[in-house]
């Protein structure tokens, strides 16, 4: 996940760590529209959306990821590093929306992200690794898509057949073998064909 993201955030601009962008802003902003999906406002009735919950989770960790690579540290040790932390750490066993706070104010107090916070959002949130994988890789290829068909540029169209192209997302993912070598590849042509067929029909 570590390679795909930096193969993504170079798309975008090819020095990416150098510029230092400020990807714990993200994170703690994407932390806010996480809250909003599952719903805070006690003076009206709300449900959860568990599975915007989740999405909102992996946007978070796009982010977060981002934010863990410096000048000076390759993949390989910033996953190890990553790995470390996750061993050592004891699930807080919060509910969603207070480790969804912890990790917001992680993010704000230290400009950085935590691993283990953000896994303590995973488990209030009954999300697995599994879950968090599948799901990583078929937002990572949205995110591609998106360049792909001129999101940098303002004509590529975000709503499809009055859905989000996220909810898209989710309905395809749902259709697709995670295990299959080429399942990317495969999460790359169900957007296209959908896109064609409800975006630009």
């Amino acid at each position: 996940m570590l390679t795909m993201q930096d193969r993504m955030n170079t798309r975008v601009h090819e020095n990416w760590v150098e510029q230092h962008f400020d990807w714990y802003r993200a994170a703690w902003i994407e932390c806010g529209e996480l809250i909003d999906h599952y719903g805070f406002k006690w003076w009206k009735k709300q449900e959860p959306d568990m599975e915007q919950v989740r999405l909102e989770a992996v946007d978070i960790w796009h982010f977060g990821m981002s934010a863990l690579f410096v000048e000076g540290k390759d993949i390989e040790q910033i996953a190890r590093e990553m790995a470390t932390e996750l061993e050592a750490h004891a699930p807080s066993g919060l509910d969603v929306r207070e480790a969804t706070e912890a990790l917001a104010l992680y993010c704000l107090q230290t400009k950085s992200f935590s691993p283990s916070l953000f896994w303590d959002l995973m488990l209030a949130s009954d999300m697995g690794f599994d879950d968090l994988y599948r799901s990583y890789v078929g937002k990572n290829v949205l995110n591609f898509f998106r360049q792909d068909h001129g999101y940098k540029e303002g004509s590529y169209i975000k709503n499809w057949d009055g859905k989000e192209d996220n909810e898209h997302l989710v309905e395809l993912l749902a259709t697709l073998d995670v295990d299959d070598a080429e399942f990317a590849d495969h999460v790359y042509w169900a957007l296209e064909k959908r896109y064609r067929e409800t975006a630009l029909d």
